[in-house]
């Protein structure tokens, strides 16, 4: 019996851009802070610019899949942001909320991190996923610790030497027991531990550089990845 049921999950949080830059971010902005959705075949059910967006899939046998943002202008050009995931869930259903759940906050602070440091900047996205051996229990620990970061807390200054990538030289700006995210001057790295939720371990990289090349940047992460894991 397939195990299908609704779900919701509501996140409030004060963003360093004024609702018309978040609003360009969510729309247009995705690929600089989580990944591009220019594919996604969803309809804007409302569209309030700039303070209310609710955006929403459709599928067979009353799946849906709905994000909605409100936003409120604050002083100091900041905005509160009231954001709500909605939609239909099958299998797995504990395991999907909790990663549903956890990956949105880290999207949202990683939203934050853009506007404040990368706001506007044209980007290059790269997505890459670790071998199916990151799976393991301590897949996300062996890269925390390959990376060399596995004491650095959150707010930490890092300068790495990462084998076959180069040199990173930045702040751990995200660390929680899934979750990392680097910023360095013109990037950020981020890594989701999602073998904590039945799949390898992922990471992306926002290049804001001028320079990206995604391909390059793939093959460098995935030679490094491969590494990690043999």
């Amino acid at each position: 019996m397939t195990d299908k049921r609704e779900f919701e999950i509501v996140y409030d949080t004060e963003l360093p851009g004024t609702p018309e830059r978040v609003w360009e971010a969510v729309t247009q902005g995705t690929p600089a802070w989580m990944f591009p959705t220019d594919q996604w075949p969803d309809v804007k059910t409302v569209q309030e610019y700039p303070t209310h967006l609710v955006s929403r899939m459709d599928g067979p046998d009353g799946w849906f899949n709905q994000l909605e943002h409100v936003l409120e202008p604050l002083d100091g050009g900041r905005a509160r942001l009231h954001y709500v995931h909605s939609g239909i869930l099958t299998d797995n259903w504990d395991e999907q909320y909790d990663g549903a759940t956890r990956h949105t906050e880290f999207y949202l602070h990683t939203l934050g991190q853009y506007l404040q440091h990368f706001d506007g900047k044209p980007v290059v996205f790269t997505d890459i996923q670790g071998p199916a051996a990151s799976q393991s229990t301590d897949g996300f620990t062996r890269l925390k610790k390959a990376l060399g970061v596995d004491g650095a807390a959150q707010g930490s200054a890092v300068e790495l030497d990462v084998d076959g990538v180069g040199q990173l030289s930045g702040e751990v700006d995200f660390s929680n027991e899934h979750f990392l995210g680097l910023r360095t001057a013109d990037a950020m790295y981020r890594f989701f531990g999602r073998n904590a939720f039945g799949a390898p371990v992922g990471m992306t990289v926002h290049d804001f550089s001028g320079s990206g090349d995604s391909e390059a940047t793939a093959t460098a992460w995935a030679g490094f990845l491969g590494k990690v894991y043999a």
